[in-house]
């Protein structure tokens, strides 16, 4: 390490230290393969030549690039363009061996995306998603430059897969209106019409979601692999379109015991065998499972998470690779690593405890790090958000920041959270918000007395839903916190419901039961604009003003409201959409959260 590197405090190493997404490979060329790296300070999107050993950048935008996918023979590269971060854009593509952009779909207009399918054949299908018109999904066939509709529906969808052969369509939607739980569609493409249905939502009292995991990679076989909630949890089935057979795969364990969590699968080459992703509280692990024989056989994964995993032609399988305590590289099943981006690999962090906490609900898990010294300390609760997402044993340059400031970090995966069970993520019913800070203050109640947390020096902390929680927190557990950070939120839920994308108003509608218009009350009692006169905590609050998440108007009657209550607070500002792909950008926010934490708490720097 030089000496210029070490006088640069070891958060900000690990924020700039450069990292790789998992390369994802094109089906007909596997030796061509795309990732995402922020080596130059921007995460974009890079070609990699795996025989040439060559890395070539291919996007390259003020505001960062991550969305890309390569033809199935790999001789293009699509990637969507939208403007500093709106999501609101069309797809391009460029040769892979390098060359000018072109529009690659002429005839689509600017819009929200609902997924990508290339066909081996040139078949191409975008998916867009608009405010006023709905899903639609348009198709292109092989040799023309037309550009028909195959599949239009008001409520949210999206592409789930297109078949080895091009033949077949399945389309993920919720035209039943219930966005926690999607139905299926398999549309054959020769003419749209329906062929095959598979909907556990309509008309039963307890939905169940279904999720497209992908065709077999063979042609002529009509078999789906679908991720089903039948039993309680998320496990894989496949799902015969032409016959309607369906073959559920009850997985157990080396001691013969079925797992526990959340399983999901992928096909691998040949579609003889499976690879499958076991998540259960906060930690995953994989396993392949040959279909003919039941076999499953773990594949060696150090204990943490999979953050993403793939299967080579060549039987090896690649994977994203990560803990607390150790930052993330690409590693093979061959035992190597497979791909880590140049130069110094940034400074470890702090392994992880867990602990569990009884709440109103159920048993809460929480993840816990804890710095040097003796505790009391000062503690930051950073919330995750989604809010059907959770926290887990992963490398993350912000918790690993506080700790090396003394604090304690504390991650709670509350009630909506994944990885537990369908019971747990389906438990966010009419009372948003107020239910996970039910959860996130049991484990406060916890972390005081056991001897972890200051009570004087408790920080509420996250972005996006976490951000919303906080400030709901801030408003309705008032003498829980000392201090709130609220990054990218939902800050008066009325004002975001009008501006926010339309497959969020469809989310929102689930959740509460209805819009607005039909349920103001309920949306009412879980905006944090409505308790903010009960804010006796500063609060720090950053947001990105091209935002279509989380938009920026609804922010700004939040902080006008605190402006005229005379509520202690910053605010900032800045031209991006929901989050930043500038390293240099996050470095500053954190900066600035860190300092605004430090001085309200009283702590020197």
């Amino acid at each position: 390490m030089t000496d210029e590197t070490s006088a640069v405090p070891a958060w900000e190493q690990r924020f700039r230290a450069a990292r790789v997404s998992l390369p994802d490979w094109a089906e007909e060329a596997p030796d061509r393969a795309l990732y995402v790296s922020n080596s130059t300070g921007t995460y974009e999107v890079y070609a990699w030549d795996r025989t040439a050993g060559t890395h070539r950048r291919v996007t390259d935008r003020p505001n960062g690039t991550t969305d890309a996918e390569l033809s199935p023979d790999g001789e293009w590269i699509w990637w969507f363009d939208d403007t500093d971060g709106d999501e609101l854009g069309v797809w391009r593509r460029q040769p892979f061996a390098g060359g000018p952009d072109e529009l690659a779909v002429p005839g689509i207009e600017a819009a929200y995306g609902a997924g990508l399918a290339l066909g081996r054949d040139g078949t191409v299908l975008v998916g867009t998603s608009e405010d006023d018109e709905g899903t639609t999904i348009h198709l292109r066939r092989p040799g023309s430059a037309a550009v028909e509709t195959v599949y239009h529906h008001q409520e949210y969808g999206g592409i789930g897969d297109l078949s080895h052969d091009s033949s077949l369509l399945a389309v993920d939607h919720t035209e039943h209106g219930d966005a926690m739980h999607s139905a299926i569609r398999v549309l054959r493409l020769p003419d749209g019409a329906t062929v095959a249905e598979l909907d556990e939502v309509t008309g039963r009292q307890e939905p169940r979601g279904l999720a497209c995991l992908g065709f077999a990679p063979a042609d002529g076989d009509t078999r789906l692999l679908v991720a089903h909630q039948r039993r309680g949890r998320w496990e894989p089935m496949l799902w015969d379109v032409a016959t309607g057979a369906e073959t559920e795969l009850v997985l157990r364990d080396e001691q013969g015991r079925e797992f526990p969590g959340d399983l999901s699968a992928q096909w691998r080459p040949g579609a003889a065998a499976l690879l499958v992703e076991h998540e259960f509280e906060a930690r995953s692990e994989l396993f392949s499972y040959e279909l003919t024989t039941g076999e499953l056989t773990r594949l060696a994964t150090p204990r943490g998470t999979v953050s993403g995993a793939t299967a080579r032609p060549d039987g090896t399988v690649e994977f994203l690779w990560s803990s607390a305590a150790e930052p993330a590289a690409v590693r093979s099943t061959a035992g190597h690593v497979v791909l880590r981006a140049p130069g110094p690999v940034p400074p470890g962090s702090v392994a992880v405890e867990d602990v569990w906490v009884e709440g109103p609900g159920g048993r809460v898990h929480a993840l816990v790090q804890r710095p040097d010294g003796e505790g009391p300390f000062p503690t930051v609760f950073e919330v995750h958000g989604g809010p059907t997402h959770h926290d887990s044993d992963s490398f993350a340059g912000g918790p690993a920041a506080w700790l090396d400031h003394g604090f304690a970090v504390v991650r709670v995966n509350y009630r909506g959270s994944t990885g537990y069970g369908q019971a747990w993520t389906d438990a966010l019913q009419e009372r948003i918000g107020l239910i996970e800070l039910e959860d996130i203050g049991a484990v406060r109640d916890w972390a005081v007395p056991s001897g972890l947390s200051d009570p004087a020096q408790l920080v509420l902390s996250g972005g996006s839903w976490g951000g919303y929680l906080t400030l709901l927190g801030l408003g309705t557990q008032p003498e829980n916190w000392s201090l709130g950070l609220a990054a990218v939120p939902v800050a008066d839920y009325l004002a975001s419901y009008e501006d926010e994308m339309e497959a969020l108003k469809s989310l929102d509608r689930t959740l509460f039961g209805g819009s607005p218009e039909e349920v103001p009350e309920r949306y009412r009692a879980s905006s944090p604009i409505t308790y903010v006169e009960r804010l006796k905590a500063p609060v720090y609050i950053s947001a990105g003003v091209n935002d279509p998440r989380c938009p920026i108007r609804q922010i700004d009657n939040y902080v006008a409201r605190l402006e005229e209550l005379g509520k202690e607070h910053e605010v900032y500002r800045y031209d991006a959409g929901h989050g930043s792909l500038v390293v240099e950008e996050r470095i500053k926010q954190l900066r600035l959260e860190i300092g605004f934490a430090l001085r309200h708490l009283g702590r020197a720097r």
